[in-house]
C-alpha cells in the first residue's frame, strides 16, 4: 500500500507493538535482523487494510496469534525513513503464546535472528530514534492501564 502525505508517495508498512505483563512490569517484543531491532511489521499488500496487515505480519514473523487490542485500533506512524517508507504501529497485549521465528519461504530462512521481551528502559539503547517515539507512545498507553485493570 502506498500513502501520499503532501505530494510524495511512500510505501506503508504496518506492525504491532506486542506487550506482555511480567511480574516486574510490562515488556515489549522486539525482533532483531542483523544489528537492527524493530517491532514486528511488514509491507501492506495492495488491497489489504493496514490493521489486517499488522496482524498478519505479527503471525508471520513471530507465530503469535492471540492479540488483545485493549487500546482499540489507534495507531502511531513513524516519519518517513529509508527510501520512501512509513511504518504504522498498533498496540496489542499478547497474553500468552510462545514466540518463534518461522522460516520465510521467500528468503529460505527466518527474517529475524533474535527476539526479546524488553522493558521500557532496556529497549532504549536497542531502538533507533523513530522507534523510541513509537515505544514512548505505546508505554504511555500501557502505563494508563489495561482495559480490565
Amino acid at each position: 500500500m502506498t500513502v501520499t502525505p503532501a505530494t510524495k508517495t511512500y510505501t506503508l508498512s504496518a506492525g504491532i507493538v506486542p506487550v506482555r505483563r511480567f511480574p516486574g512490569g510490562p515488556r515489549y517484543l522486539i525482533l532483531r535482523a542483523f544489528n537492527y531491532w524493530d517491532f514486528p511489521k511488514g509491507v501492506v499488500e495492495p488491497g489489504e487494510e493496514p490493521f489486517a496487515a499488522a496482524r498478519r505480519e505479527v503471525f508471520e514473523e513471530t507465530g503469535l496469534t492471540e492479540l488483545v487490542f485493549h487500546w482499540g485500533k489507534g495507531y502511531q506512524e513513524t516519519p518517513p525513513y529509508g527510501i520512501g517508507k512509513i511504518a504504522r504501529y498498533y498496540l496489542a497485549e499478547s497474553p500468552r503464546g510462545e514466540v518463534y521465528l518461522p522460516l520465510n519461504p521467500l528468503l529460505g530462512r527466518a527474517e529475524h535472528e533474535e527476539f526479546r521481551w524488553v522493558g521500557f528502559t532496556e529497549a532504549q539503547p536497542l531502538l533507533v530514534a523513530r522507534l523510541k517515539t513509537i515505544l514512548n507512545w505505546a508505554d504511555w498507553l500501557v502505563q494508563r492501564g489495561f482495559a480490565d485493570d
